[in-house]
């Protein structure tokens, strides 16, 4: 005997097809609006980590009245540098977290002092996604100048 199943219909190969190819084409609309507005993010949050840590090396200044030298580096804000010029009124760790941070993109921050953009200060800045001088976009350098 054969039973019939009444109102256990399923979808055709059509209408799946179909459903696929609609899912498809609102995906690759909607995709590089996504993309995009992702990278904006980290462009953004490289800025603010800039910023901050800008901030940071400006409270370490007052307390020992010179910016730490490239040699001392941004390791200077977590340990009292060991390389001369030795700041006497250190007064760190100057970071929470004790811990310094990368760019959105998983790579240092850069430090310099003198900068080359600020001679009478300092250069912080990241090399963008790509790691490396100059470009545009995500690939562009984020520093302080």
């Amino acid at each position: 005997m054969k039973q019939e199943l009444k109102g256990e219909r399923g979808f055709t190969l059509l209408e799946i097809l179909a459903v696929l190819t609609l899912l498809a084409f609102i995906l690759t609309m909607v995709a590089p609006n996504i993309i995009n507005n992702m990278q904006k993010g980290q462009i953004k949050a490289a800025q603010a980590q800039v910023n901050s840590l800008k901030n940071v090396l400006k409270t370490y200044y007052l307390d020992n009245s010179a910016y730490p030298t490239t040699e001392q580096g941004l390791q200077a804000l977590i340990e009292k540098p060991t390389v001369p010029p030795i700041p006497e009124n250190w007064n760190g760790p100057y970071l929470e977290d004790k811990k310094l941070p990368n760019d959105p993109w998983g790579h240092p921050i850069r430090y310099a002092a003198p900068g080359t953009h600020n001679p009478q200060s300092f250069d912080l800045f990241s090399l963008g996604k790509d790691n490396a001088e100059g470009g545009t976009g995500d690939n562009a350098d984020i520093g302080n100048w």
